[in-house]
């Protein structure tokens, strides 16, 4: 049945039904593409031509074979859908402004929940159609059209809309309207060739055909049969005597009626006798009857909603360990100061590009309130990538103080930037040849790009020219440097290897001495490997053992592992097993023993356990518990004048050890100031909850800075978009400027009645309602 002029999509691929979610996909990448005609083979897929908001422009889809639910459901107003046969439930649902033709009878749910939009049904009608309809005056109603009748509980709860229901195949004892039809009804009209009778009497009412009504129900009635090709029928219903019109009861009739008890009586004869006082749930019941003699406004509000910006960090800020204000960033996207939001970067990390762009697992996206309703979160990676380039901050005025880091690493190249910018004079001790730490040295290249690293490796260097590399530092050596400068900051990594205590562990490669090695020149691996430790480093191990030659790649532990993110999706992207829980009894020369008796044959074992500093140098000057050097919040060791951070303190991320490095520099340039270290306000994170996400769209995936600036909901930041001046229904809200660029909203008590509506419709939760405690 393809034309020429219509794309045709089927619903199925190699023989197998696609999922609904994957069609809907197909059918706006080819809307997307410029395609405004589609032709749809469906297989049961719910939701065809539902959704389609990115179109401006009309847009037709035609329907073959079996439509499943909600065809058509949140349809847009450009979308025009034709069902070439009978439609399944739910047709047209929450329906925004489609129109949609059935060739055919169509089953239960017809425009349920409707706002705007027409349905065309050229046969009968399953149960509870039209209902809960409503209309904006703003816009035209939603229109129902039936050639024949309609089920049981039509139009329950309906508030707006028009249904013609045309009779077309009823008998003069059928019920057309089917059982119980309208109750509850507030709104709309109903127009109805034949009986009526059976129609809730306490909420509709009918009313006679006035001429306006009969010249528009005349001539749509020969718009419908066009549209669903039966022309020939406008003589049989072109008859006036025949139809009936029937709308909503207004609330004073309602009242009349002498079968409505009142709300005293079902208080009284209800009510208290059967749950309240005597009842149930009588010794429960705390609230007293009485009247309410007005709403209250000022003093007498029982709620006060409160204007709560920055009261509270965002969840990407708070779930960071540098502490970067992400959301503070996007806001300055949205205001195009971009090169701003970039630079911003660098006065949090040395390294925006190398570790917040690649290397970090990113907690801030895995805390982002988007992942709450299933969005993608918003991709801070873009903007770390972004800031490769940008040069340096201006350092401070000098100031004649010394400090010396030992360690060049993350964490040390992170106290020493911060320290520089500060004014301070900073001296980096490395072991190593290079700086960087186990970035420059055992993190793969498919990991990062090497310009990347290279580039801001140079940076630092730019800023930090005091670096001193292949120092060995003994324990007279870091006594020197203790007593030659005003702080030190111990910073020296976690390099010696952890090992196991079984026979032939001699015959394996610690992890990062495999990386370092296969790095700096490559290495024979064999075609089989088994690496102990199945965590990130392992599998960084095992892609780089793939790129070597590989191919049976074993990764064992003794308990769940402990990989996850990009590192572990590379290793599996790679053929990569993961086995556990298996203990290792023995390593021989044809692999590894289980304490099972089961052999993993391998040309390579790397044993990948994690590492521990080696704290040798330090002596007996520096507390140490557990193999690492005792701090406090600060960074602070048990002597005052020396500070630590990154695996030297506790194992953790890259960026565990910049954060690290980041509150010590700025702890001791407080101390220099002659203040006491202060971390800052640590604000609590918001409530997610307080967020509303509705107001964006859960198809979007941004990828790049503009449109991710867009999507950010702005957690606990106002967005200055006046949602909540608008809605407030007194107009008690208004926004004050601050300055050349700073803003409030204020409430005027004398306007609010504390119905909470700001807080409810605020996109970033700012808007809190507390208890009204007036002096």
């Amino acid at each position: 049945m393809k034309t020429s002029d219509y794309i045709y999509i089927s619903g199925k691929r190699e023989d197998k039904r696609i999922p609904s979610r994957v069609l809907e996909e197909i059918i706006h990448q080819h809307i997307k593409g410029g395609s405004r005609k589609l032709e749809i083979e469906a297989f049961g897929q719910h939701g065809i031509g539902g959704r389609l908001w990115d179109t401006v422009e009309e847009t037709h889809i035609r329907i073959l074979g079996h439509s499943g639910q909600r065809a058509g459901s949140m349809g847009n107003a450009n979308t025009k859908i034709e069902i070439m046969g009978p439609a399944s439930d739910d047709i047209g649902w929450l329906n925004a402004g489609a129109e949609i033709i059935v060739h055919g009878n169509a089953s239960n749910g017809a425009m349920n929940g409707a706002a705007q939009g027409k349905v065309y049904i050229g046969g009968n009608l399953g149960a509870r159609a039209m209902t809960m309809t409503k209309c904006n005056p703003r816009f035209e109603p939603p229109e129902l059209w039936v050639l024949g009748s309609v089920g049981d509980y039509f139009g329950e709860f309906m508030a707006g809309g028009i249904a013609v229901v045309c009779g077309i195949g009823s008998g003069k004892e059928d019920k057309v309207l089917g059982y119980r039809p309208l109750v509850g009804m507030v709104g709309g009209t109903v127009y109805v060739r034949g009986d009526v009778a059976g129609f809730c009497e306490k909420d509709a009412k009918v009313i006679p055909m006035s001429d306006d009504a009969w010249e528009w129900l005349a001539s749509n009635l020969e718009i419908f049969l066009n549209k669903i090709n039966k022309p020939e029928l406008l003589v049989t219903l072109a008859d006036r005597a025949t139809w009936q019109v029937l709308t909503s009861k207004t609330p004073q009739e309602k009242a009349r009626g002498s079968e409505r008890p009142s709300m005293r009586w079902f208080r009284d004869q209800v009510w208290d006798k059967e749950l309240g006082r005597g009842g149930l749930i009588g010794d429960l019941q705390e609230t007293e009857r009485g009247t309410i003699p007005l709403i209250g406004k000022a003093e007498m509000r029982r709620y006060v909603p409160v204007w709560e910006q920055g009261k509270y960090s965002s969840p990407c800020q708070a779930s960071c360990p540098t502490g970067i204000p992400v959301q503070e960033r996007w806001a300055m996207v949205r205001a195009d100061n971009i090169d701003e939001a970039i630079s911003m970067g660098l006065t949090y990390t040395p390294f925006p590009a190398t570790v917040c762009g690649y290397l970090c697992p990113s907690p801030c996206m895995a805390s982002c309130t988007r992942n709450q309703a299933t969005m993608t979160p918003i991709d801070v990676r873009l903007l770390g990538r972004a800031g490769k380039d940008v040069p340096p901050p201006k350092p401070a005025k000098k100031s004649n103080k010394k400090i010396a880091v030992i360690g060049a690493g993350p964490g040390g190249i992170s106290a020493a930037w911060h320290l520089t910018l500060k004014g301070h004079t900073v001296t980096l001790f490395e072991t190593g040849k290079t700086i960087g730490g186990k970035i420059s040295s055992a993190i793969p290249d498919s990991r990062i790009p090497g310009e990347t690293l290279d580039t801001e490796l140079n940076r630092v260097k730019s800023l930090i020219p005091d670096i001193r590399l292949e120092q060995e530092i003994d324990q007279a050596e870091f006594s020197k440097i203790k007593y030659d400068y005003d702080f030190t900051i111990v910073a020296a990594g976690a390099k010696k290897p952890r090992t196991l205590p079984i026979q032939g562990i001699e015959r394996t490669i610690a992890a990062n001495g495999f990386l370092e090695s296969a790095k700096l020149k490559g290495k024979k691996v064999g075609k089989k490997i088994v690496i102990i430790g199945a965590g990130n480093v392992g599998c960084d191990v095992a892609t780089e053992a793939h790129r070597l030659g590989a191919r049976e790649i074993t990764l064992i532990d003794v308990q769940k592992p402990a990989a996850f993110g990009k590192e572990r999706d590379d290793a599996q992207a790679c053929g990569a097993s993961f086995r556990w829980p298996l203990f290792t009894k023995e390593i021989t020369p044809k692999g590894v023993l289980l304490q099972d008796g089961e052999l993993l044959a391998a040309d390579t074992v790397v044993v990948s356990i994690g590492d521990v500093p080696d704290l040798s140098f330090i002596g007996d000057e520096l507390a140490i518990e557990n193999g690492f050097v005792t701090v406090d919040k600060f960074g602070c060791t048990s002597d005052p004048r020396v500070f630590a951070t990154g695996d030297v303190v506790g194992p953790g991320l890259i960026t565990d050890a910049i954060g690290g490095g980041k509150r010590a520099a700025q702890s001791i340039d407080q101390i220099i100031a002659g203040k006491r270290p202060e971390l800052g306000e640590q604000l609590p994170m918001i409530d997610k909850n307080r967020i509303s996400l509705e107001y964006y769209d859960p198809r979007h995936k941004a990828d790049e800075l503009s449109s991710c600036g867009a999507d950010c909901a702005s957690c606990g930041n106002c967005r200055d978009c006046g949602i909540c001046v608008a809605i407030c229904p007194e107009a008690a809200i208004e926004r004050k400027a601050l300055g050349e660029s700073g803003f409030e909203y204020v409430v005027d008590p004398d306007k609010c009645i504390g119905c909470g509506f700001c807080k409810g419709a605020c996109p970033c939760g700012i808007w809190d309602l507390v208890p009204n405690t007036p002096l």
